[in-house]
Order: C-alpha cells, then sequence, then structure tokens
C-alpha cells in the first residue's frame, strides 16, 4: 500500500503525537509499504531515513504548532490510504475541505484514499486558544468523522470522556481502540550510570522523574505542581530530589519557582536530552512521575517508556493516563497537591513495594504495548477499509 501520514509536528521536535507517528511508519516501513509523512516546516528538510519519507510543506503562517498549509494537499491523491493525526490546526481544515471535493468528484481516475483519523486528544486551553479550539471543532468535527472510514483512539477511558463521546454513540463500528507502543529495544531496565548520578548530583538520592515539553504548547503536564510537592517534602523526605528532562520556553518560569522556594539542591533541570541518552536517564529514576492538569493528556508516552524501564509511575487521574496504572503506581487527583505529595511519600515508603510496582510496569509494556504487534492491527484496518 502506499500510505501517507499527515501531521502537525514530527520529530526532532519533542512531543507525543510526533513519537507515536514516527513508530508507525517505522513499522510500516517494516512491513514493505510505502509510506510518507507530511508535517508543516522548512522544504530544505524534506529526507528519507529507515525506509519511509518526510516532506515537509511551506506553511502561510504559524503559531505554536498550528500551521496554515494550504499545500500539504499536493500529492495526496497518489495514496491509498491517508492517516490524519488530529489535532492539526491549519492543516487538517485545509485536507478536510480537499478530500470533500475530491473524494466525492466523479471525475478521479483512482478509487478514493481511505481515510484513518488518529484522535489523540481533546484541544483544551485557557483563554482565546481554548475558544478557537472549540470553534474550529465545532465547525469541523462533524465533517471529520463522517468522512473518515475508521477513527483511531488510545483508549476506551478516554474516548468514553472525550469530546467525541456523542460521534462514537452514534457510529460505534467506526471507532476502533489501538494504543500506543514503546520501543522495547531502546527502552529497557539496566544499572543507573554512575556518571549521570555524579553530574547531577543525585548519589544516594530518591530520585523522581519528570520528562517532558517545556514549552506553552505542553502547559498541562503539572510541573509546577509536582516542582510544589517537593517543596513540600523537603523535610519529611531529605533525600529526595526532583530530576525534569525536557526544556522550552516555560523552563525559565518554573526555574523562578525553584528559585522563590529554596529548593534548588532539590531538583535538577537536565534539559534536551538526546534520543541515545534518555533511557539512560529513565533509569536514574526510582519513581517516575506524570500530574498532568486537563483532558489535553490522552495517555502519556513517557510513561510507557518509563514502564519499559521498569519503573513504578504516578499519574493524574485523568481518562487515559490512568488506564496504564494496573498494580505498578499510584493514581493521584487532578491539580490535587496534598494528594500529589501524600502518594509521593507513600509509594517510598516500602522498598518491596517499589520494586514490584516497576515489575509489574515491565510485564505490563511486554504484553500490550508492543509497537510491532500494534502496527500490524493497524496495518490490518487500513486493509479492510480498502476491502
Amino acid at each position: 500500500m502506499k500510505i501517507v501520514h499527515l501531521i502537525s509536528t514530527f520529530p526532532p521536535y519533542k512531543g507525543g503525537m510526533g513519537n507515536v507517528c514516527l513508530a508507525q511508519v517505522k513499522e510500516l516501513a517494516k512491513l514493505g509499504h510505502q509510506v510518507c509523512v507530511f508535517v508543516p516546516g522548512d522544504i530544505k528538510n524534506d529526507r528519507q531515513e529507515h525506509g519511509f519519507k518526510v516532506k515537509h510543506v511551506k506553511p502561510l503562517f504559524k503559531y505554536g504548532n498550528a500551521a496554515f498549509v494550504p499545500g500539504i494537499t499536493k500529492g495526496l491523491k497518489d495514496f491509498d490510504v491517508i492517516h490524519l493525526h488530529w489535532p492539526f490546526f491549519g492543516g487538517a481544515e485545509v485536507f478536510l475541505l480537499w478530500y470533500c471535493l475530491w473524494g466525492q468528484s466523479p471525475f478521479r481516475d483512482s478509487p478514493r484514499a481511505k481515510l484513518i483519523v488518529q484522535y489523540h486528544m481533546d484541544p483544551i486551553a485557557p483563554g482565546i486558544r481554548g475558544l478557537i479550539f472549540k470553534l474550529i471543532s465545532f465547525l469541523f468535527n462533524p465533517l471529520f468523522f463522517k468522512k473518515a472510514d475508521k477513527i483511531l483512539i488510545s483508549s476506551f477511558d478516554y474516548l468514553k470522556h472525550s469530546n467525541i463521546k456523542k460521534y462514537w454513540l452514534k457510529d460505534k463500528e467506526k471507532f476502533i481502540i489501538s494504543f500506543f507502543g514503546v520501543d522495547q529495544v531502546c527502552f529497557y531496565p539496566k544499572a543507573k550510570r554512575t556518571s549521570l548520578l555524579s553530574k547531577h548530583g543525585l548519589e544516594n538520592s530518591q530520585v523522581v522523574l519528570f520528562v517532558g515539553g517545556l514549552d506553552k504548547a505542553h502547559y498541562f503536564k503539572g510541573v509546577n505542581l509536582l516542582i510544589q510537592a517537593i517543596d513540600k517534602l523537603k523535610n519529611k523526605m531529605p533525600d529526595l530530589k526532583l530530576l525534569i528532562v525536557g526544556d522550552g520556553d516555560l523552563r525559565l518560569d518554573y526555574e523562578k519557582l525553584v528559585k522563590e522556594l529554596n529548593i534548588e539542591n532539590k531538583v535538577v533541570f537536565a534539559g534536551k536530552i538526546g534520543d541515545n541518552e534518555l533511557p539512560d536517564y529513565y533509569n536514574l529514576a526510582d519513581v517516575f512521575a506524570f500530574p498532568s492538569l486537563t483532558r489535553s493528556e490522552a495517555f502519556g508516552l513517557v510513561s510507557l517508556e518509563a514502564m519499559a524501564c521498569a519503573k513504578p509511575i504516578i499519574v493524574s487521574d485523568l481518562p487515559g493516563p490512568r488506564t496504564l496504572v494496573e498494580s505498578n503506581g499510584l493514581i493521584v487527583k487532578v491539580n490535587n497537591l496534598d494528594d500529589l505529595a501524600e502518594k509521593i511519600h507513600y509509594i517510598f515508603k516500602d522498598k518491596q513495594r517499589l520494586r514490584e510496582f516497576g515489575q509489574r510496569s515491565l510485564i505490563l509494556v511486554q504484553e500490550k504495548y508492543y509497537w510491532p504487534q500494534i502496527v500490524k492491527e493497524i496495518e490490518k484496518i487500513y486493509v479492510q477499509a480498502i476491502d
């Protein structure tokens, strides 16, 4: 099959949507398909890697991860399957208008490409951005879900609580639960690197790890809350330290908060880490914490990566992220500082429990979140849609 994925961001940009897309297209290429990714960007960055192509489409303008890209439709008629990753503000709407015209045209000289929509999350934001998100969803969601042949979503829990529940209730056969996975060749348990422990001053520490974007597009990750929890526990747990991996325009705000709380000796900002070193950072942790604040967090790939390294996880009680906890960690109340601090304290109390949670994390990853098997199921969905 000839398959194209349309997405708003793609590695090397750090983000869950792009990492999901990357894993999917790599596995599809291994299965022998001709695969291409269309993404906003500078056309000089077009490349071919791992058996698939990345085509950058120059946007007329860009704001955050939204990009108005009229050229996104050029060449789409040559594909059998179009896999659209939503949200993609400024690109998905252009594509949909084109798809309605071309897909229904009696003059087309080839069968209509099948449309698979990967619904990653409900777009939620404060202020004007949030109102714009709601308006676009109101205008385009009905048409998206009408035209899509299949809609993929990462968990049934998220589907039941998301903004698209009403569309699922009308046409349940169109929706398919498709888990996200983790690269188990890259992420696996290993000993802590002494050089990294020394570099970040983590020797003899109880390490809580956070990994994620520190930019405004990822404002909802709960980093502020996690920093405040470390402050709340500084006397009760003198060996506790927070290691933050990631970078972005909000990092200065987080560093300012750390300074105001006078806990510079408790929080380490590691910055942006290369993919080859990231597994070593996961393995520095005793516990991985991901206290997201809104339904914009629909799953949490970084939690899976931590689990693959046999780490207990602490996640928010949000649809999607909480489905990863099955006797391998703890669930905390959303945006609740006291509960987060209490759960961090509790999980470190018993070393045997820590080990058991970590081993359970590893088993869950091996049983349910293996990318090659997940993508074989996606391949079947493509074939069934075409047939």
